[in-house]
């Protein structure tokens, strides 16, 4: 079944209050179309009806008196046959009462007293009154009414289209979004259903995309495209069924725009099919770059990869940009630009048929359908406008939902470029006080010195801003308060990627990309040698762990790593952060999440790591710190006690209940066992 059907059988779930929206559309198009009609008629009637024939008569209640005589416009009166005739003619800017019927119209010329009317080599003389403004005014006195009425009208019938226009506009919006609703309801539905190699093969920004950024362009279909193309229709429709009213051949040579029309949306769709499928996949893939960047920013800041991350992004930048650049220039050669050639061209030929004579004063054509026919050809290119604008949408919702009903078919800071010598890794906070809100500081004057080699641990309660104090050691965070030097030398004097070129970080929960186990460990660094990569795997102690896989080191590596065990990742994560040579290591409760014998491997690729590095553990299993040369015991973000496993414990302050604490708890689980 094709995605055009498709879209449409959804549409039909809501089918009665879209039909009940069209309907108000096509009573609020009528009566918007009714306005050059009402136009027509005040304006041949009731404004340039004071030069139709007047006859006098007696006093009555439609009769204008002038001169102590009464006079009655040739409409309004029976049987006028028996009845004199007189004229009111317009020259310039003034009225001029003529006690006789003219023989024909034409050109008018006043000299003195007497009005010469000129047509087609004939002439004809008239003596003439001239009316004041009061005398003139008295003949249209009696429209005024019939004018205010026909003014009300009017101003009646845009009310009752703005008051449809609004239902029918919150009808089908309030049906879109139930369609999108159940859309997306069932794609989500569906994606429950996959197996979970789908996910292995397809990113999850790109299912987000198809979730979220496709389906709004649907959405776009069934509230914009679908309102603007009935709303066109049926407007073509009305003002075309208006001009063969007006004038028949006219409306003929208008009708030629209809097939144009249809080969103009055959020619567009050919191209911007084409392109619109190419701009979905890569914003697909711009989506799912994004999500894994997102989550791996950490890993891409502390290891410096912005700038190649920023290269890969840049490239699907480029090409999607590109591709948008080739359907602008297919909207603009199609979209207002040829409109305005064809209302030009309309407008030419209408013209052209009245002729520049007949627009003169007795042309055959009244002014007020000249005005109605001019309204309508003007209002018809509206329409074509309309319709033609939409197609990019219309192209982008039907491209959309290919990919959508694809899926439910499924069984900043700059880079610097400047590097640092390696630094020795000597670290000294002074008085540091950091917030991540104003005035709520979750560091407060902390001080301590960590020399080269030295092993720290940092141990407390969740919260007690054990993580704060890495984030302003790796500048994830500017401190606000206080100094932080390395090797003697101000931290905040030094660029991010400078700072962190030299510090490696190892995460409770590591973040694998897209590639191969040797690309996570190298993260395509240049520098790092496939030998580098090789002896890091073995350092760490997991070369017999990842032996085993068929393509060893090159075992491809899906999103997240969702292949590999918690250990194995870990491993990797140890590995990368050893195969870049930090001067400064921080360990994020590294062996919280892994099973005892995968710790027992991790502890001793942690001698390993930690071999002439400082070395910052954060932990809340307070046996894998015992050896620490310095533990800081972190509450409410201050450093509440200091010193090394046996200090504190003599101490017998909150390191000893917290050590009782954890060792109780593994003497009770062991005597349950």
């Amino acid at each position: 079944m094709s995605v055009s059907k498709r879209l449409f059988q959804y549409a039909l779930t809501f089918k009665k209050s879209i039909l009940v929206a069209l309907a108000l559309l096509t009573v609020a198009v009528a009566a918007e179309l009714t306005g050059p009609f009402i136009a027509k008629k005040m304006i041949d009637t009731h404004i340039l009806g004071v030069e139709f024939p007047w006859y006098e008569t007696a006093e009555s209640e439609n009769a204008v008196q002038l001169h102590k005589r009464f006079f009655i416009r040739e409409d309004r009166i029976e049987n006028h046959e028996l009845l004199k005739e007189v004229r009111i003619l317009q020259v310039s800017r003034d009225y001029y009462f003529i006690d006789e019927p003219i023989s024909f119209d034409g050109k008018r010329e006043l000299s003195e007293d007497q009005l010469r009317i000129t047509n087609q080599g004939e002439e004809a003389i008239y003596p003439v009154v001239k009316l004041s403004s009061q005398e003139a005014f008295a003949f249209f006195k009696p429209e005024v009414p019939k004018l205010i009425l026909l003014m009300l009208l009017y101003f009646g019938l845009i009310c009752i289209a703005s008051v449809l226009h609004y239902g029918q506009k919150y009808l089908l919006q309030t049906s879109a979004n139930k369609i999108i609703q159940k859309m997306r309801l069932d794609v989500f539905a569906h994606i429950q259903k996959l197996p979970v190699s789908y996910f292995d093969r397809l990113p999850a920004g790109k299912i987000v995309s198809r979730v979220t950024n496709d389906t709004e362009a649907i959405r776009d279909l069934y509230v914009t495209v679908l309102a603007t193309f009935f709303t066109s229709i049926i407007y073509m429709a009305g003002i075309y069924i208006a001009l063969f009213l007006l004038d028949a051949k006219l409306a003929l040579i208008c009708l030629i725009l209809v097939p144009i029309l249809v080969v103009w949306i055959k020619f567009y769709r050919v191209y911007a099919s084409k392109y619109n499928h190419r701009i979905r996949s890569v914003l697909s893939e711009i989506n799912g770059m994004i999500n894994e960047s997102i989550q791996g920013m950490r890993i891409i800041q502390a290891f410096g990869r912005e700038k190649k991350s920023n290269e890969e992004f840049n490239k699907l930048n480029k090409e999607h940009f590109t591709y948008q650049s080739k359907l602008l220039k297919l909207n603009s050669l199609t979209s207002h630009n040829l409109v305005g050639v064809f209302r030009n061209l309309a407008f030419v030929a209408l013209i052209w048929y009245f002729g520049g004579a007949s627009l003169g004063v007795g042309t055959v054509i009244s002014l007020g359908v000249l005005y109605a026919f001019v309204d309508y050809l003007n209002r018809l290119f509206q329409p074509i406008s309309q319709l033609v604008n939409q197609l990019a949408q219309l192209e982008q919702a039907r491209v959309a939902g290919e990919r959508v009903f694809e899926l439910l078919d499924e069984t900043g800071v700059d880079v610097s470029d400047k590097t640092l010598p390696r630094y020795k890794g000597n670290v000294r906070f002074e008085n540091v006080s950091f917030a991540y809100t104003e005035n709520d500081h979750v560091l407060k004057n902390i001080s301590f010195e960590a020399m080269q080699g030295d092993t720290v641990a940092l141990v407390g309660h969740t919260g007690s801003g054990k993580s704060s104090i890495m984030n302003v050691l790796f500048r994830f965070y500017d401190h606000s308060i206080g100094k932080i030097t390395i090797d003697g030398i101000d931290i905040l004097n030094i660029s991010k990627q400078e700072l962190r070129e030299h510090m490696g970080i190892v995460l409770q929960d590591p973040f694998l990309f897209t590639g191969t186990i040797a690309s996570n460990i190298s993260l395509n660094d240049p520098r790092i040698t496939r030998e580098q990569v090789e002896k890091a795997i073995r350092d760490v102690g997991a070369d017999k762990l990842f032996d085993r896989l068929e393509k060893g080191l090159d075992e491809p590596v899906i999103e997240k790593g969702s292949t590999l065990s918690a250990g194995e990742r870990q491993l990797i994560s140890f590995a990368r952060a050893l195969a870049f040579n930090p001067a400064i290591l921080i360990l994020d409760e590294a062996t919280a999440s892994v099973d005892t014998e995968t710790e027992a491997i991790i502890q001793d690729a942690l001698e390993v790591l930690k071999q002439g590095r400082t070395t910052f553990i954060i932990a809340h299993r307070l046996s894998t710190i015992k050896n620490a040369d310095q533990i800081l015991v972190l509450d409410g973000g201050r450093i509440i006690e200091k010193g090394n496993h046996n200090q504190l414990m003599q101490l017998k302050g909150k390191y000893y209940q917290m050590y009782q604490l954890q060792i109780g708890k593994k003497i009770e689980n062991a005597k349950v066992v």
